[in-house]
């Protein structure tokens, strides 16, 4: 069976302040997205997707809010200092961090914040 991931979709209840969230984390999005209902960015061969709830309600047949964290968005920076500096600026611009920057047992320089819609997305450094 000829099968691969290709695509990971990310609902979001106010496409601006999503997409702003992800820019801050260094993606590539053009502002005029900002909009749309329905936006996708490739990073590295990968696609990540941006739908708004409306949408996906409609798709799905009805929206019901989650609960909990069930899928984690983990992004390699480019070193340890990296990791503090995406912290900072993400946090300076007023996104809530979920865990400070540490040294995790595993030897990776390790940070936790939250976007818009409250998903985990970790920062990470080798």
């Amino acid at each position: 069976m000829g099968i691969k991931l290709d695509l990971v979709g990310i609902v979001v209840k106010d496409m601006g302040r999503a997409l702003d969230f992800y820019r801050t984390l260094g993606l590539n999005i053009p502002v005029n997205a900002d909009g749309e209902m329905h936006v996708e960015v490739v990073q590295g061969g990968f696609r990540l997707a941006f739908d708004k709830q409306e949408m996906i309600a409609d798709i799905y047949g009805g929206w019901d809010e989650p609960k909990g964290h069930r899928i984690e968005l983990a992004f390699r920076c480019d070193g340890r200092e990296a990791v503090d500096e995406a912290y900072r600026n993400i946090t300076e611009r007023g996104y809530r961090g979920n865990r400070e920057p540490w040294d995790a047992f595993w030897g990776q320089r390790y940070a936790i914040v939250q976007d818009p819609d409250g998903n985990l997305i970790s920062l990470f450094s080798e």
